[in-house]
């Protein structure tokens, strides 16, 4: 029973840090659609960990426009983060 509980532990904090790791990349793409100010200390932070998170994303998508590069490029890596993340967590709890 202990490991049974162990394991559904494990794919909550999986399912948690995916919806974090989204989160931060969802954010940056709200702040960056709205125009945040990037000389904002929180802004420049949400942009870092998106930029990181992201960086196998941005720039697939070659849109002439900015905003849809953002959006395409940002979004995608949020989806596949939750879709892994949650398939993984999914997994373990059928354990």
């Amino acid at each position: 029973m202990t490991s049974r509980s162990g394991t559904t532990q494990t794919a909550r904090v999986i399912a948690v840090v995916a919806d974090i790791m989204a989160g931060l990349i969802i954010l940056w793409i709200i702040m960056y659609l709205l125009e945040a100010n990037r000389a904002n200390a929180l802004v420049g932070f949400v942009q870092d960990a998106a930029r990181w998170l992201a960086a196998w994303s941005y720039d697939l998508f070659t849109f002439d426009e900015t905003w849809a590069r953002v959006v395409t490029g940002y979004g995608l890596a949020a989806v596949v983060y939750l879709a892994v993340g949650h398939a993984v967590a999914g997994s373990l709890r059928r354990r």
